[in-house]
């Protein structure tokens, strides 16, 4: 996908791609990821919602897909694919994709 792609443990980032590494790691998630990962809800922008979750703090790019990775059922972070720069929601592929990345994420951390 040429979304940038965020990986967050319960409170911060924890792994980028597409996007400068030092100006997002370590850097602490929004209250709003938090609560959909305690929900273990999944968010996908749709049109005119693209732009509406600011998934990390200080930085104002916004979030395309969210997905929490669940392990051994409990919540341990989030795949979160920012908003590419046309701003577009995002595509079935790109939405199938962090799907799966957050699944793969859920069945290493219980091994």
């Amino acid at each position: 996908s040429n979304l940038p792609t965020l990986i967050s443990d319960r409170d911060h980032i924890v792994a980028a791609a597409g996007v400068p590494k030092r100006e997002y790691l370590e850097r602490r998630i929004t209250p709003v990821i938090e609560d959909l990962m305690e929900s273990r809800r999944c968010f996908t922008a749709h049109q005119g919602e693209v732009g509406e979750i600011q998934p990390v703090e200080g930085l104002d790019r916004p979030a395309n897909i969210i997905y929490p990775i669940i392990a051994s059922g409990d919540v341990t972070g989030s795949v979160i694919m920012l908003s590419g720069e046309k701003h577009t929601p995002p595509t079935e592929a790109e939405i199938k994709l962090a799907q799966s990345a957050s699944a793969f994420l859920g069945k290493q951390m219980e091994e």
